[in-house]
């Protein structure tokens, strides 16, 4: 009996507290575009705060914001590399490259952000590891819907033609395209640079962000319509995964999840919000569409539906059960246009 209870003392000493305790500490690279004043990056900083706590300080990250690692377009290549290990990613400034995920920036799909990044996220699962399958995918989200800022009213499709516009996303960048006009690529970061040079003459943003970025001080007019929103992610380096303890994945896998989707969404969200509201407040230039202008955008998107239909038909995916289940989750959490 007494070398019984021997073997229980020394199996007890093994368990998990002590275990975890002895686990090897890992450190995390995380990347990300935005200056460290915005409300992105403090999401994400809550959102690594929270890994590193519920990991009992063995996975611990450092944050490099402001492109200090990498340009916003290279920062999926980025993590496939492990020039980072884990970064913010918006799939679309590779125009093609993720056509799956584009039906989330589809224009008049998604009306509000947080819900609508439950959504998106639950819906993606099922094809990020396919369409993501250098990276491991670990969650989706959308910001609040964002319009034209221009300095001249763009009331209704018509009116593009011929403009010089920084659009938000390769979605976007279709759309104006197909209204006639010229797109200037550009990330968020450098959206003033390109309006202060005129090189661009209008860009999309939602209110929170052109506020933020200044751009309300150089264009007069602000377009108050939800006409699109745009998709991030965040991606995680497949071998630093997979190096994790059984522990580390655990905790990393309870923070990949569309509960969390919508936590890293909603500050900035909030953010947005409180940008609606300032644009309205403090310039004579926003001004909402009517009905019939609405109807009129409506009308001019629906070839992106069918351009988004095509394109991930060619991929070996059905456009129909896909979009249906992309409006199922949508309807779910309240979140469709």
């Amino acid at each position: 009996m007494h070398a019984r209870a021997m073997a229980l003392v020394a199996l007890l000493a093994l368990s998990t507290p002590h275990a975890e305790a002895q686990e090897g500490a890992v450190k995390l690279s995380l990347s990300h575009f935005m200056p460290s004043s915005h409300p992105l990056h403090k999401a994400l900083q809550d959102w690594a705060t929270s890994i590193e706590q519920a990991s009992r300080g063995t996975i611990d990250f450092k944050i490099y914001p402001a492109q200090q690692l990498g340009k916003a377009f290279d920062q999926y290549d980025m993590v496939r590399d492990r020039v980072a290990d884990v970064s913010l990613v918006v799939p679309s400034y590779q125009p093609g490259r993720f056509p799956i995920i584009a039906a989330g920036e589809l224009p008049f799909s998604i009306s509000a952000s947080v819900a609508g990044s439950r959504a998106l996220d639950a819906w993606y699962r099922e094809y990020a590891g396919n369409e993501m399958r250098d990276v491991k995918f670990c969650l989706a989200f959308v910001h609040h819907p964002g319009a034209f800022h221009a300095n001249r009213k763009i009331m209704v499709p018509d009116d593009v033609k011929g403009m010089k516009v920084r659009p938000a996303n390769a979605t976007v960048a279709s759309f104006v395209t197909l209204l006639g006009g010229t797109n200037i690529q550009a990330s968020a970061p450098e959206v003033r640079t390109i309006l202060e040079k005129g090189v661009a003459e209008a860009v999309t943003l939602p209110a929170g962000t052109a506020a933020f970025f200044g751009i309300d001080q150089i264009l007069k007019y602000h377009m108050d319509a939800p006409l699109y929103t745009s998709a991030f992610v965040i991606v995680i380096n497949k071998a630093v995964y997979d190096g994790l303890s059984t522990a580390q994945k655990a905790v990393i896998d309870e923070h990949c999840t569309s509960d969390w989707a919508a936590r890293v969404a909603a500050p900035f969200d909030e953010f947005e919000r409180a940008g609606d509201v300032k644009l309205r407040t403090e310039s004579s230039g926003v001004y909402e569409l009517t009905p019939d202008q609405l109807a009129l955008w409506k009308r001019a998107a629906e070839p992106l539906r069918k351009e988004w239909f095509d394109t991930v038909r060619k991929i070996g995916v059905d456009p129909v059960t896909a979009m249906d289940g992309l409006k199922d989750q949508l309807v779910r959490q309240n979140a469709a246009y």
